[in-house]
This record gives C-alpha cells, sequence and structure tokens, in this order.
C-alpha cells in the first residue's frame, strides 16, 4: 500500500494547523517534516519547538527527516517533540549505529536517507536495525526542485537489499514526487511517497492527496 507523506515544508506557514488538516482528513499517513541546520544543508527550516506546537493539531504520523550534520545532537529534542519516525544522513556522521539506538531508546522508528550521488549499497550494512530506508531524488535542502532520474538506481538498490533481506519496512523517496513520476518510483518498490509542492501547491489539495493514493 503507498503511504503518501506530504512535506510541511512547501505549505502555507502563515496557516499551517489548516494546511495540515486538508492532508490529513483526505488521507495522508505521515507528515514529511525537513529539518535544515544551514551546516549540512545551505537552508534553515525548523526546529523541535515548531515541531511540538503542530502535534496539537492532529495525530499524523510525524516523519521527521534531519538534514543536519551530527545528528545524535538532537535526538533527544525531536523525540520529545512528538517524532514518530527520525530519519537521518548516512553522510551527516560516522556514528550511524549510535544515532539508531538512540532513536530506538525512544520507542520511534528510525530512518537512514542518502543523497542522489552517494551510493546507497553504503546503507546495506544498517538495514537490519532500520524501519525506513529514504532515497533523496533531488540534492537535499531546498524544495520545489526537480525529479533526478539517475537517482532512481539508489531505490533499486535498496529494494533489492531490503527484498533480500525478507523484511517488512519502509522504502521512501523524496524529491520533485509528482503524480506524473510517482508510478516510476512505486514501481522500482517505493512505498511511501514525499510530496511538498505537488501536493501543497496543488489547486486541489484534498483531490490531489487522494489521487496520489490511488
Amino acid at each position: 500500500m503507498i503511504k503518501l507523506a506530504p512535506s510541511l515544508l512547501a505549505a502555507d506557514f502563515s496557516c499551517l494547523g489548516e494546511e495540515i488538516k486538508k492532508v490529513y482528513d483526505n488521507g495522508a499517513q505521515y507528515l514529511h517534516l525537513d529539518v535544515m541546520d544551514g551546516s549540512f544543508v545551505p537552508n534553515i527550516s525548523m526546529g523541535p519547538g515548531m515541531i511540538a506546537s503542530i502535534r496539537k493539531v492532529c495525530d499524523i504520523v510525524f516523519d521527521v527527516h534531519l538534514m543536519i550534520d551530527d545528528p545524535i545532537r538532537y535526538i533527544d529534542d525531536f523525540a520529545k517533540a512528538g517524532a514518530q519516525i527520525i530519519t537521518f544522513h548516512y553522510e551527516a556522521c560516522d556514528n550511524h549505529k549510535e544515532v539508531i539506538d538512540k532513536i530506538h531508546s525512544y520507542g520511534i522508528k528510525a530512518g537512514m536517507s542518502v543523497k542522489p550521488h552517494t551510493d546507497a549499497n553504503l546503507m546495506v550494512p544498517f538495514l537490519p536495525d532500520l524501519e525506513l530506508a529514504l532515497v533523496m531524488t533531488v540534492q537535499p535542502g531546498f524544495g520545489g526542485q526537480k525529479f533526478m532520474p539517475e537517482a532512481v538506481e539508489n531505490l533499486k538498490k535498496l529494494n533489492r537489499a531490503i527484498k533480500a533481506l525478507g523484511k517488512d519496512m519502509d522504502l521512501e523517496v523524496d524529491g520533485g514526487i509528482n503524480l506524473q513520476n510517482a508510478s516510476i518510483v512505486k514501481d522500482e518498490g517505493a512505498n511511501v511517497l514525499v510530496a511538498g509542492s505537488a501536493v501543497f501547491g496543488a489547486a486541489d489539495v484534498a483531490g490531489t492527496v487522494q489521487e496520489f493514493l490511488k
């Protein structure tokens, strides 16, 4: 079953409660929350305080994507803010197992991500300890970028590795996903689709959510 994770980065920040309600009420299962630190990526976005404040709006799954250096520093804060999944980047640290264990210590799911030009096979040794693997199909740091077809190779690699493990886990794709290319990534094994501009920028948000879920 496909799960949709609308990316809040593309929403209208002047009325976040209403924006979240639009996607939640129409069946989106996850809310993707991009956390950027201005170091690992050149942009700055939301922090744990903002996530804690929107936790009050609904009980949708908070899929928190940390695009930050040395992510173990902030696991406590985002877990306490209401994250149910915390994903960090393979490229952002060298203590991967320690970060995964820290996330799990809060009883929440751990995910790992790779940038488009990082070989996803580097993630394979960690798959037994993860609940989610995230493939970036744009360079992380900014919303509204164009889908990079060459990054689908990483999706293929992780899909093969997950099948070989026989493990039930989420394979998520993030970056330039829209109704035109959703079937491409779905066919390569993705079951969680992150979509920002394609959802929150649509004239009919409710209808677009429902189309994705079809």
